[in-house]
């Protein structure tokens, strides 16, 4: 093996880590401006009205 070889061997490597590790960090960027827009369409969603007491106590199972 050559010596000059292993010096751009081991600049290819950290390339791809230095790669890596920016890939993974817009990944997780993503994933929390996806997670914010998931909280804000929650938030947007309007209040379920209450069902009066009466409603749901019995359950008619003949047909």
């Amino acid at each position: 093996m050559d010596i000059s070889s292993l010096g751009s061997l081991s600049s290819a490597l950290a390339q791809a880590q230095t790669g890596d590790a920016v890939g993974t960090l817009v990944l997780k960027k993503a994933m929390d401006i996806q997670a914010q827009s998931a909280m804000q369409l929650i938030a947007a969603l309007p209040d379920v009205p209450n069902n009066p007491p009466n409603l749901g106590n019995s359950v008619d199972i003949k047909a």
